[in-house]
């Protein structure tokens, strides 16, 4: 992929546009990624970059938190950035559902079905790997289903780190499958890092043409409906509120966050994202233990 027009390729770059060109973009929305982007390795959002999206927010910026995490694990950071005062958006499980922050209106939702959903499941039984659904609050696992995994050499309780980030509720079935009998947004898979970057092709081949299948971390790989990433479901959402996607920024570190970062009227990319963020980019700031959205804001003119 050639980079577009303007991108800066270096961690710290945060200008890519030149001053008159900033100045005659109305940016009317901002899309985050969430992990690796809106919070940094400890999952938190800096004082810095809080204070900059509450005040974007109050300028009338609509803010907009795009993540693989379902719902229920976004609601305690909308609630921290005060998305239901100021009429935010929530794309949950790599877009395949968008609701309304304030009023938890449903804005768009497109599962896979059942029988897709069966099937990623049955495929995993082939692979070291660990499926789980999340619907609602709950989180659905195999009983007796490891949940250690390896990450970056150390063992990692995948399953308790999904939980208390996202906030579920977890729950042992006897049989995954049995929760296959209705569509679901998503089918996640962890296991280790090593592992999936071995055998990913081999779990994606019989969907590759069916489904949406991609990494959203290196220890994460994930099935969605045909179609959907974060870029389908915002040129869904966006005209709801009467925004352009050229009135968009969106920002993002990971694979899945390329659609939306090629969709936006800017695109930014931190200086911690995968190479193919950055080359999609419109511009790349500082990482997201350093403020690079703060940075960013700044560097477009939208905070001073």
């Amino acid at each position: 992929m050639s980079p577009r027009a303007g991108v800066r390729p270096h961690p710290l770059s945060c200008e890519a546009k030149t001053r008159e060109e900033r100045d005659r973009m109305a940016i009317r929305a901002i899309a985050l990624d969430i992990d690796g982007t809106l919070t940094n390795d400890e999952k938190r959002i800096t004082p810095r970059t809080k204070k900059a999206l509450l005040e974007v927010q109050d300028a009338g910026v609509t803010l907009i938190l795009a993540s693989g995490r379902p719902v229920q694990g976004l609601r305690a950071l909308a609630a921290e950035l005060e998305l239901e005062q100021h009429h935010g958006l929530i794309v949950a499980y790599n877009g395949a559902r968008v609701v309304d922050a304030e009023s938890d209106e449903l804005l768009f939702n497109q599962p896979m079905s059942a029988a897709d959903s069966r099937a990623v499941v049955e495929h995993m039984l082939g692979f070291d790997v660990i499926p789980w659904i999340v619907e609602d609050d709950q989180l659905y696992i195999e009983r007796g289903v490891s949940h250690i995994i390896g990450h970056r050499g150390a063992p990692m309780d995948i399953v308790e780190y999904e939980r208390r980030h996202c906030d579920l509720v977890l729950n042992e079935v006897d049989d995954l499958l049995e929760l296959c009998d209705h569509p679901q947004d998503k089918i996640l898979v962890a296991g280790t890092d090593t592992y999936l970057a071995e055998h990913w092709r081999a779990m994606r081949e019989p969907f590759k043409d069916t489904l949406s299948c991609m990494f959203t971390a290196d220890f994460y790989y994930e099935y969605m409906a045909l179609g959907i990433d974060k870029g389908h479901a915002l040129r869904f959402a966006l005209p709801k509120r009467g925004i352009d996607a050229s009135e968009l920024a969106a920002f993002g570190d990971g694979q899945n966050d390329v659609p939306m970062i090629e969709l936006a009227g800017c695109g930014v990319a931190m200086g911690n994202a995968i190479e193919e963020a950055k080359q999609a980019a419109d511009m790349v700031t500082a990482s997201n233990n350093e403020d690079g959205i703060a940075d960013a804001l700044v560097a477009l003119g939208l905070l001073g």
